[in-house]
């Protein structure tokens, strides 16, 4: 089936979130804030995060990610609070094949709100989305081995661990070799 036909929904929901596609003007504001709010610890772990970006970067940025989420390249959602709609983090759905199809979640959170279980909850629904609504067989999670942080939420999960990959990477800022842990589910 071409991929282009998937009837997919730009906003997913959990008990405390709401996922939504980046689709309106002024996202790259918020999102730009809570990569300020947060940019240290991103740093340590995500290339995108060496240098700060301006707004009208990160506007691009969101813009680029809905394109490819129109043409179904990748699934990016932003996620926030039910509640109040204070800006938690994203997740998406990256690397797609569809000859497979599988793909890998990516996902970072705004530090001021770690530690409260809301990545685990968007990745959960995510994943869901990903092998029972748009039919993947298979969803990776891949993240640097001393990311312990990252590593927990596959775990939480359920993902399957199928290994390290040693010195399969380079550290966020590129100056060392990392290993790679690989996790995943399939249908």
């Amino acid at each position: 089936m071409n991929p282009l036909k998937l009837n997919v929904p730009t906003q997913l929901e959990t008990e405390r979130l709401i996922l939504r596609a980046p689709h309106q003007t002024g996202d790259g504001k918020i999102v730009n804030q809570a990569i300020r709010d947060s940019f240290y610890e991103l740093k340590a772990w995500l290339p995108f995060a060496q240098e700060m970006p301006t707004v009208e970067e990160t506007e691009i940025n969101l813009r680029n990610a809905h394109i490819k989420f129109l043409s179904r390249e990748s699934f990016r959602f932003l996620i926030f609070d039910k509640d109040n709609y204070d800006f938690i983090g994203t997740t998406s759905l990256q690397g797609i094949d569809w000859d497979i199809p599988k793909c890998e979640i990516g996902y970072w959170v705004n530090t001021k709100f770690s530690g409260n279980g809301y990545m685990t909850e968007a990745v959960k629904k995510i994943a869901n989305f990903g092998l029972n609504t748009i039919n993947l067989r298979r969803i990776e999670i891949r993240c640097e081995s001393t990311n312990l942080k990252s590593r927990a939420i596959p775990e939480k999960l359920g993902f399957v661990f199928e290994g390290t990959l040693r010195q399969d990477d380079l550290s966020a800022d590129g100056s060392k070799l990392t290993d790679t842990c690989f996790y995943s589910k399939i249908k």
